[in-house]
């Protein structure tokens, strides 16, 4: 194992060892769930927004150490950002897990989730916390609208 995929496995480990952000608000703003039926991975990612900024995020679930540390990453990424600065974050997250030529530059501790890229079926676990958030902001933009 090379030392940069040795880092990558540490920053995981701790994550799921010590997850950020873990639990549930209890009057969040928006509130969703995703599962991944093919490994059993559930997520709930709650938030409250105050004037379009992401003010609290938090995440509960079961499911692997990769899904579980990758929701624990996306709290800390986008807690304080606006939703369009979420938003961004999610594209970019999602484009380096695709293995799109992006730069990954600001993400941070993000990027010790492109070793998943090199276990196909584990790129779903790695990407449920942040597609479960992007659906919650879609339905909140969705709901503000109307």
């Amino acid at each position: 194992m090379s030392a940069l995929d040795e880092l990558y496995r540490e920053v995981i480990l701790e994550h799921y060892k010590n997850p950020r952000n873990h639990g549930r608000l209890a009057e969040p703003d928006v509130a969703t769930r995703g599962h991944n039926p093919l490994c059993g991975d559930d997520i709930e990612v709650s938030l409250n927004l105050e004037d379009d900024v992401i003010r609290d995020i938090r995440f509960q679930g079961k499911g692997c150490s990769i899904s579980q540390a990758s929701a624990s990453m996306l709290t800390e990424a986008v807690k304080g950002k606006t939703t369009d600065e979420a938003r961004r974050i999610v594209d970019t997250f999602k484009g380096m897990m695709h293995g799109d030529a992006i730069s990954t530059e600001g993400l941070g501790d993000l990027e010790a989730l492109q070793g998943v890229r090199k276990y196909p079926v584990r790129i779903k676990c790695a990407l449920l916390a942040w597609t479960t958030l992007q659906e919650g902001l879609d339905l909140h933009a969705k709901a503000a609208q109307a």
